[in-house]
């Protein structure tokens, strides 16, 4: 089903703001669709065989320059942070504030395309879909960016499998004050559906990275002055006794896995968490908001 906007046309003055899924032929308001999607001639998209149904299940399921965007938040997310959206997908009427999301994207050169709910469903992965469904540009985000501004507060995952912990890692790492963050080639995709809804939109707002060579980055971070914090469940020093005002990053391992050897070797301090109990270990996600916002009340004073 469409989003409950989607209702019977009740007066003109909402003429070009509500659409009828009657009759297959249904027309969009040219007014909202001013650039439709190509060749397409502003009827609404009823067949699930339509191309526009196949490059977004693509979308869903394959990592590459694109990702994909479901629900109005990440759309709105995307454009207050001017990332290039390609094209969208509504089913239904949207609000004055979503109508207006999708003006400032249309503005920007993005493709409109209306769908019926059996569209929506079949476009979108997840089981609710919220109205709309768009394709995007990933940002491009070079190695250096994640340490700026002074002083870096960099979170560094290894192996980190689960998506929703990944988005949830950013989005904890954008609300605590991170300069960036990067994932090996192991790690989730920070740009799967699955993990751009964790983060609820973080991604478009700090560095973002994908590194095939973790360990190699590290090293130049602490040949720059950065100090390497890598956490561990029991033995190392706690966190309220690691020094984290100064430029820092902070190394998580994967759920279960822990940090590599590897990167443990590269290291300046072990650092763990103080827990009480039997507990041996916090989720991913948790450890590293715990452990970043503790480097922000150091730096706080």
């Amino acid at each position: 089903m469409c989003s409950s906007r989607s209702r019977a046309l009740t007066s003109s003055s909402n003429l070009l703001r509500s659409f009828s899924f009657i009759a297959q032929t249904s027309e969009c308001s040219t007014a909202f669709l001013a650039r439709p999607l190509a060749g397409h001639n502003n009827r609404v998209i009823t067949s699930r065989q339509h191309p526009l149904v196949k490059e977004f299940r693509e979308l869903a399921r394959a990592a590459g320059p694109l990702m994909l965007l479901d629900g109005w938040h990440l759309l709105g997310e995307a454009a207050t942070a001017r990332v290039t959206v390609e094209k969208i997908a509504i089913c239904g009427s949207p609000s004055d504030r979503e109508q207006s999301i999708v003006d400032a994207l249309r503005r920007s050169g993005a493709q409109v395309a209306q769908v019926s709910g059996a569209v929506l469903n079949a476009l979108s992965p997840v089981d609710s879909p919220s109205g709309v469904v768009a394709s995007a540009r990933i940002p491009a985000m070079a190695s250096a960016s994640v340490l700026a501004p002074a002083p870096a507060l960099v979170l560094a995952a290894a192996g980190l499998q689960d998506p929703g912990n990944a988005g949830a890692i950013i989005r904890s790492a954008a609300a605590a004050g991170a300069t960036g963050v990067v994932l090996d080639a192991l790690s989730a995709d920070p740009w799967s559906w699955k993990a751009l809804r964790a983060s609820m939109g973080s991604a478009f707002h700090l560095p973002v990275v994908r590194s095939r060579a973790l360990g190699s980055l590290v090293k130049e971070w602490k040949n720059a002055g950065v100090r390497i914090f890598a956490t561990v469940p029991r033995g190392g020093t706690p966190m309220y006794g690691a020094d984290f005002s100064g430029p820092s990053a902070v190394l998580l391992g994967g759920e279960g896995r822990g940090i590599p050897d590897e990167l443990l070797a590269i290291a300046d301090v072990r650092v763990s968490i103080p827990m009480r109990g039997a507990i041996e270990s916090l989720n991913a996600a948790v450890a590293a908001a715990v452990l970043l916002y503790e480097a922000q009340r150091q730096r706080s004073g």
